[in-house]
C-alpha cells in the first residue's frame, strides 16, 4: 500500500488547512459568544470558499463540483473538522450526494444551484417517535389521486441540522406497507421527496438548544396537508432506501474524517501544553502519567485515521463496504471523545474554561457517536458482517 499523497491531494489538504485558519478560525470565538454566525459574515465566506474551488468540492465536475475521489474528500473534511460545523458547513458547504438521483427538470431547481451555492438543502429522515428506526416513521405523504396527482404530506420530523440556512429539504416519508413476513409487523415504504420550505402547510420551527456546535443549530419540520407535486419525488417512489444507501455511507465517513480533524487539533493542544507547562521543575510531558497519555492519543488517531482512508480507498475502488465504513465511524468519534477528554485533562483547570478551544471540542464531540447512526448501530452492522460470514 501506498500512503503518500499525491500532488492533488498535498494540493487540498494545504489549500482547505490555509482557508480553514485564515477565514474560518479567526470567527470561532464570535460563534461560541453569540451561538450563531452573522449571515453576511457567512455569505462572504462562502464567496471565498468558491473562489478558494472549495465548494462543492464532493461533486462530479461535470456538474460544476470539485470532482474529488473519496479519499481525497475525507483528507479535506479532515482539514475542515479543525474547526466547528456552523463555520465549515455554512461556509465550505458539501452538498449531499443525494441530489445526484434527481432528474429532469429537478437537475436545474435543485441540483445544479445547490452546487454553484445559490440554492442549499436539507435532509428530513429523524422522527420524535421513530429514532434510528427509520421504518417506524410516521410522516405520510399520500397521493390525492390516481398516478401521476399530488402529493399532500403529514408529520413531523425533529433534529434537522441548518433547516434556517436551506431552501428546501430533502424529506424522506412513509408512502405505503411492505406486507407482513415471518410474523412481523407491516413497515412502512419509504420514498424521497424534495420539498421547498415555503410550501404551504410547512412549518419550519425552533428545535431544541444543544451543548454540541453552537451556532449549528436543529429544528422541527412541521408537515400539516402540505401539497407537493409528483415531479417532487426523488428517485421512485417505495425505493427512498435505494436512494438514501447512495448518501449515508460517504456521509458517516465524512463524520469519521472530520472527527479526526478536531482530534488532531486537541492532541496538538495537549503536546504543547505538556511541551511547555512546568511544574516540580520540569515539563508536564516528562511525567510519564502524561506522556503515555500522549503516546496513546497518538496511536489512537493514527489507527482511526487508517481505518477511514481504507473505507475510503475502498469507496473508490467500487467495492463499498458497509462494515469498513462503520468501523470508521465508530473508531474515529470514540477516539475523538477519548482524545478530547484526555487533553482537556492534561490542561487541568484550565481546559474546562473557554480561552481555549479544548471545552468547545469536548463539548462538541458528544453528538458524533449519535448522529448519522449511533455507536450501537455501527457495532450491529460490524458485527452482523461478521456473523452473516459464517451463516450466523
Amino acid at each position: 500500500m501506498d500512503f503518500d499523497l499525491d500532488e492533488e491531494q498535498r494540493a487540498v489538504v494545504e489549500t482547505t488547512a490555509a482557508f480553514v485558519r485564515n477565514e474560518l478560525v479567526p470567527h470561532e470565538e464570535e460563534v461560541e459568544r453569540t451561538g450563531r454566525l452573522d449571515h453576511d459574515v457567512a455569505k462572504a465566506l462562502r464567496d471565498k470558499a468558491i473562489r478558494a474551488g472549495l465548494y462543492a468540492a464532493n461533486m462530479p465536475e461535470e456538474i460544476g463540483g470539485g470532482g474529488l475521489d473519496t479519499l481525497t474528500w475525507m483528507l479535506m473534511e479532515r482539514e475542515l473538522g479543525h474547526t466547528g460545523y456552523a463555520l465549515q458547513m455554512f461556509a465550505v458547504a458539501r452538498p449531499s450526494r443525494i441530489l445526484l438521483a434527481c432528474e429532469g427538470a429537478q437537475r436545474e431547481d435543485y441540483l445544479l444551484p445547490t452546487v454553484r451555492g445559490e440554492r442549499a438543502e436539507c435532509l428530513a429522515m429523524t422522527e420524535p417517535e421513530a429514532g434510528s428506526d427509520l421504518r417506524g416513521m410516521r410522516t405520510r405523504a399520500v397521493r390525492e389521486g390516481g398516478p401521476g396527482s399530488d402529493w399532500i404530506i403529514t408529520g413531523t420530523k425533529h433534529f434537522i441540522s441548518h433547516a434556517d440556512a436551506a431552501d428546501y429539504v430533502v424529506l424522506f416519508a412513509a408512502t405505503g406497507e411492505d406486507g407482513p413476513a415471518d410474523d412481523r409487523p407491516r413497515r412502512a415504504q419509504i420514498t424521497a421527496f424534495l420539498v421547498d420550505l415555503d410550501t404551504p402547510g410547512l412549518q419550519v420551527l425552533p428545535g431544541y438548544r444543544s451543548v454540541s456546535h453552537r451556532g449549528y443549530d436543529n429544528f422541527v419540520l412541521a408537515f400539516d396537508g402540505a401539497r407537493v407535486p409528483d415531479s417532487a419525488v426523488l428517485g421512485e417512489v417505495g425505493q427512498g432506501f435505494d436512494v438514501a444507501n447512495t448518501w449515508l455511507g460517504t456521509t458517516r465517513l465524512q463524520v469519521a474524517a472530520v472527527s479526526l480533524g478536531r482530534a488532531r487539533r486537541a492532541l496538538d493542544l495537549a503536546v504543547q501544553h505538556a511541551a511547555t507547562r512546568r511544574q516540580f521543575g520540569t515539563t508536564i510531558g516528562r511525567n510519564q502519567g502524561v506522556s503515555f497519555q500522549l503516546a496513546d492519543m497518538a496511536t489512537a488517531v493514527e489507527a482511526a485515521s487508517l481505518l477511514t482512508w481504507r473505507a475510503a480507498a475502498l469507496v473508490d475502488a467500487g467495492r463499498q463496504d458497509d462494515a469498513a465504513i462503520a468501523m470508521a465511524k465508530l473508531a474515529a468519534t470514540e477516539t475523538l471523545a477519548k482524545v478530547a477528554d484526555a487533553a482537556l485533562q492534561i490542561h487541568g483547570g484550565m481546559g474546562l474554561m473557554d480561552e481555549l478551544p479544548l471545552e468547545r471540542i469536548w463539548r462538541d464531540a458528544r453528538v458524533e457517536r449519535i448522529w448519522d447512526g449511533t455507536s450501537e448501530i455501527q457495532r450491529h452492522i460490524i458485527s452482523r458482517s461478521l456473523l452473516r460470514a459464517r451463516g450466523g
